[in-house]
């Protein structure tokens, strides 16, 4: 056997792991495991090797990036190697590369899928999932972009929402706060003056989707860069034209000022 299984972890924790995740990793013989591009808060490591009888390696970025992931191919090689990925495996995009490798080596390849922030963020939101644009990733301050305001420009235009994935550095134990990642957009919009982050444009934040205790907010900008949203992961959106279902559910779902109720378009 030579195979590689992509299995995505869900949200949050171990037992956010579908059963077909759960059988395909207790039938491999090498099971890896990379906490990288998203936080598990509540992820019991011991429970979860109990539960599948055998250990997991934790594979750093550099594994994948620098060492282009030659420890998960060569068990998958001689074997039924299992990777697992916080969400669903190919949201995070640095995977693809991996499995292309793995196929170009004559290695089968699979896909088991889980929970993802881009379908929990509709779910907790009640934003209407065919109204979103492009996804933009807000970086660290000292890596910082315009790339993410100029996507809330492009994506206003057309009416659509915006899903800002909050940039993180689980190794030093870093996650950008929404208030920081609100703070850059404001920065760039002094620059630019297009009126895409104003003290009342509408935003969203959602922190640890998928925990038992998610909070999601809905306000103004101008509220939202002092709100308390506690324990990362963070998640942000910055909405476009709202139907008025859109608001019903921010005001029922994500505490919504009743001024949202001028919004509906």
């Amino acid at each position: 056997m030579s195979e590689l299984v992509f299995v995505g972890l869900g949200l949050n924790d171990d037992k956010g792991i579908t059963l077909k995740g759960l059988e395909e990793t207790q039938s491999a013989t090498a099971v890896f495991m990379e906490t990288y591009t998203s936080r598990m808060p509540d992820f019991n490591m011991e429970r979860f090797e109990a539960q599948i009888g055998k250990k997991v390696q934790l594979i750093t970025r550099s594994d994948l990036e620098e060492d282009s992931g030659k420890v998960i191919l060569q068990a998958a090689k001689t074997g039924k190697a299992v990777f697992l990925v916080p969400g669903d495996p190919f949201i995070a995009t640095t995977h693809v590369t991996l499995r292309i490798d793995a196929e170009k080596m004559g290695i089968k390849t699979r896909v088991v899928h889980g929970i993802s922030i881009m379908s929990a963020i509709v779910s907790l939101s009640g934003l209407h999932n065919y109204k979103f644009g492009k996804t933009v990733t807000v970086p660290f301050a000292d890596n910082f972009s315009e790339t993410p305001y100029n996507v809330i420009v492009q994506n206003k235009k057309l009416g659509l929402h915006t899903l800002c994935l909050l940039d993180l550095r689980a190794a030093e134990g870093k996650y950008l706060s929404i208030k920081d990642a609100l703070k850059q957009l404001q920065m760039v919009e002094e620059k630019k003056k297009q009126e895409a982050i104003t003290p009342l444009t509408v935003a969203v934040g959602i922190a640890r989707a998928g925990s038992n205790d998610p909070l999601v907010k809905a306000g103004f900008v101008k509220d939202l860069v002092d709100w308390d949203f506690g324990e990362p992961p963070f998640s942000l959106i910055i909405p476009g034209d709202l139907h008025f279902m859109e608001i019903d559910a921010l005001l029922a779902f994500a505490g919504a000022p009743d001024e949202f109720r001028r919004l509906a378009k």
